[in-house]
């Protein structure tokens, strides 16, 4: 069988897969206002790793939603464990099951830039609230590159395209956000406090494919670290 990086993820159950981990996931959100009034759509939940803290930190609504059903059903696993009522939601982000305007805050976490982003973009534009708004961590090119230096990564991730800030911003204004703030952070973890670390929910029979293509996504992190960054949007209705 021929696995792809999402399969890896998911069959890892990799949780704080995300550039910056679950670290940076809590300092971004420590910086808006969160309560048990607020509506939160978590997409790409993953196994749910950021929605149980959002739950549990904040007692506020959480929707988490995630294509792959191995990482829902980790995500349902956990959420259950902890006794969380969280809703979750099997589909996709380019065409969100939920009506106009329910979400106050949408949270994408290294999702957006496996999708197909001028489908995605506008469905968290019309999903949220007319306050809403929307944090997302996303994977940009520093500077511009060819086609043949950017094929391995546009491969092996199986995105469809690489995006500069710049074309991210224009994305979201032509969605229709209108005020646009864009942040940076380096690799810089405390690795002495083990909960902000990566958690793993592993399936059963790991293949060895696996293993080799955690191991090529360290090497082209490696190879690509002066073109390939990423950027916490922050986006307002």
């Amino acid at each position: 069988m021929e696995y792809t990086y999402l399969d890896c993820l998911a069959l890892f159950g990799v949780g704080g897969a995300h550039p910056g981990g679950l670290q940076l996931t809590k300092d971004m959100l420590s910086k808006e206002v969160i309560d048990e009034t607020k509506s939160v759509l978590d997409v790409g939940c993953g196994t749910g790793q950021t929605s149980a803290f959002l739950a549990k930190q904040y007692g506020c609504d959480v929707t988490s939603i995630d294509s792959n059903t191995i990482m829902l059903d980790k995500a349902k696993k956990r959420f259950s464990s902890l006794q969380l009522p969280i809703n979750t939601v099997h589909g996709s982000v380019e065409y969100l099951p939920f009506d106009d305007g329910v979400f106050d805050i949408i949270l994408s976490e290294s999702v957006t830039s496996f999708t197909n982003v001028s489908l995605t973009v506008p469905e968290y534009k019309r999903v949220l609230k007319h306050s809403g708004l929307l944090l997302a961590i996303e994977m940009v090119i520093d500077k511009k590159i060819s086609e043949d230096e950017s094929k391995p990564i546009i491969d092996f991730y199986g995105i469809s395209q690489l995006l500069t800030e710049s074309e991210w911003i224009n994305l979201f204004k032509q969605a229709g956000f209108k005020h646009i703030s864009i942040d940076t952070f380096g690799q810089q973890f405390d690795e002495n406090n083990v909960q902000n670390a990566a958690d793993f929910s592993l399936s059963e029979n790991i293949d060895e494919e696996l293993i080799q293509i955690l191991e090529k996504h360290e090497q082209l992190t490696d190879t690509y670290k002066d073109i390939l960054g990423y950027r916490i949007f922050r986006c307002c209705v």
